[in-house]
Parts: C-alpha cells; sequence; structure tokens
C-alpha cells in the first residue's frame, strides 16, 4: 500500500478475519481496495477527458479494485469479501475541503452494527490443538460449523436436554451442545466440547 492509505478495517467472518485496506489519492482520485493482500479482480483506469473529445480505458490487472482518475472525489466502492461473497461497500464523504471519511459497510450495516448482529448469530471459539491455533464458528441459523476457513462435515442429534452437533478436527472429537437457557432473554445457549473439555466463548 502506498502513502495514498485511507483505511484499514478488519471484519471476522464465519470464513476468517480479513483485513481490508483502502487507497485514496485525492488529487487524481485514484481508489484502490485490497483485501486479505491479495490482488486477483479487474482493474479500471478512467481517463482522458477533454472539451472534444472523451477516452475510456479498461486493463485487467490483479488486484480486488483500482480506479485511477476519478473526477469525482467522493462517493462508495462495493466489493466482494470472503469464500461467501459477503457484500461490503466503502463510502467515501467529504468532510470540509480536501478532507474525507471513509466507513465500511457490511450486508447493507455500518461495521459495529453489522458485528453486534453477528454475535446474537454466531458463537466463536479459539483454541488450540497440536500445536495449530483454531478459529471455530457455528452459524446458528444453519447450524454449520466453521473451523479456520473450511466449512467442516457435521452430525446432529437430539439429546434429552437439546441438540449436538458432531464433528472430528484431526483426531479430537468435538460437539457443540445446544440448550435452552430457560430465560426467553438469553434464548439457546452453544458450548463448544473438545475431548470432553468445555471451551470458553471467544468475543471478537
Amino acid at each position: 500500500m502506498s502513502n495514498d492509505l485511507a483505511g484499514v478495517w478488519e471484519v471476522a467472518l464465519s470464513d476468517g478475519v480479513h483485513r481490508i485496506e483502502f487507497e485514496h489519492g485525492t488529487t487524481t482520485g485514484k481508489r484502490v481496495v485490497c483485501v486479505d493482500g491479495k490482488v486477483n479482480s479487474s482493474v479500471v483506469f478512467w481517463g482522458i477527458s477533454a472539451r472534444f473529445h472523451s477516452r475510456l480505458f479498461f486493463l485487467v490487472w490483479q488486484e480486488i479494485l483500482r480506479r485511477d482518475w476519478m473526477f469525482k472525489l467522493v462517493g462508495k466502492e462495493t466489493f466482494s469479501v470472503g469464500q461467501s461473497d459477503t457484500k461490503a461497500t466503502i463510502n467515501i464523504d467529504a468532510i470540509s475541503g480536501f478532507a474525507y471519511e471513509y466507513t465500511l459497510e457490511i450486508n447493507g450495516k455500518s461495521l459495529k452494527k453489522y458485528m453486534e448482529n453477528r454475535s446474537k448469530v454466531t458463537s466463536t471459539w479459539v483454541l488450540n490443538l497440536d500445536g495449530t491455533d483454531c478459529r471455530v464458528v457455528l452459524e446458528k441459523d444453519t447450524m454449520d460449523v466453521w473451523c479456520n476457513g473450511q466449512n467442516i462435515e457435521t452430525a446432529g442429534e437430539f439429546v434429552d436436554d437439546g441438540t449436538e452437533t458432531h464433528f472430528t478436527l484431526g483426531d479430537h472429537n468435538c460437539c457443540v451442545k445446544a440448550v435452552s437457557s430457560g430465560k426467553k432473554r438469553d434464548g439457546i445457549i452453544h458450548t463448544l466440547i473438545v475431548d470432553g473439555t468445555e471451551i470458553a466463548e471467544s468475543t471478537e
């Protein structure tokens, strides 16, 4: 990233925590979006405009998004993040003069509100197994389980006090146990158990 770096955000999704970087050249209007340092999409150059003619150039490079020589400095850029192609939008707003404010939206919500809502529909655990850090995410609405960016095959069953979702990580037997809290406000409580040991839930 160059000296035009205007914003950096970290977004926790089921398949991992993604880093979004945004460059904005306030002189040229250049815009560059980079996700996880990856460069794998089309690059668009906007260029020459004059009184009697205009030309539009399209080049294919390897970046998430690049727009050079944009004559409109404010606006928005929309792109996808993660394996599920989650919609992300960076809003560029003028504050005063040549000062700008940059905000990130995920699925149409501010990053803060999205993460607050996400904490209600997912549970996350971070643990170390055989020397490897593992980030396990449960999507409560579908009961899908992810570990370090991979969707894990699971087997669910009903038990006397709720449900159990079984899966393995390496040679380790894992289970997400779902039981009612008995309180309407708290709803269902999900607990991760690995080799018979309960794992504390993490906050992101």
